[in-house]
């Protein structure tokens, strides 16, 4: 097991491994990362086993994006009617399954870089997703995870839900245990 790695997974992902968040993206540097794939297939494995799928969204020679997630909750949260709503004016395809839906981001991330629509995939809001685009990123009420527009109650409960889950993850690996350790089998 990759030491850094699991830190980098604890720090970017807990929300995520703990199951409290549908996803998450890591940067991850391509000189310090030169293995990727072997990691990616072994993490894969351990995390497939726990319901959790990774996904290099893009690379080029300076990093590789990866989206860390539980496709059973990305795909509820891709359905909810004003997602649905908001994929289909980015030329999404209508129809789930969420492959479709993995393959039309990379297609919108080769050819735009990083598309606003990216916030649902990540579990954001999609009135702050719809706010962000509209507003270009200005004018949020909030910025904590994401930039809020609308429910700035609820997003501050949620980045505080967030952050605990981080630091006692963190803790713990601090500790010794391995996310294995920490997120067991059901």
């Amino acid at each position: 097991m990759c030491e850094k790695f699991e830190r980098l997974l604890a720090y970017h992902c807990s929300p995520t491994l703990a199951g409290i968040k549908p996803s998450s993206l890591i940067a991850l540097p391509a000189r310090q990362y030169a293995d990727l794939p072997a990691l990616l297939e072994q993490y894969g494995a351990l995390l497939h086993s726990r319901g959790i799928f990774l996904e290099v969204l893009c690379r080029c020679r300076q990093r590789a994006l990866l989206l860390v997630y539980r496709p059973e909750q990305l795909t509820a949260c891709l359905d909810h009617p004003k997602a649905r709503s908001l994929l289909q004016l980015c030329d999404y395809p209508v129809s789930l399954p969420l492959s479709n839906l993995l393959s039309h981001l990379k297609t919108r991330m080769e050819q735009e870089g990083f598309p606003h629509e990216i916030g649902l995939f990540l579990g954001y809001p999609p009135e702050d997703v719809m706010g962000f685009s509209l507003y270009q990123g200005e004018n949020y009420k909030l910025c904590g995870h994401w930039k809020v527009y609308f429910d700035e109650e609820n997003a501050r409960k949620c980045f505080e839900r967030y952050d605990r889950c981080r630091a006692a993850v963190c803790r713990k690996l601090a500790g010794g245990c391995s996310l294995s350790e920490i997120f067991p089998v059901a």
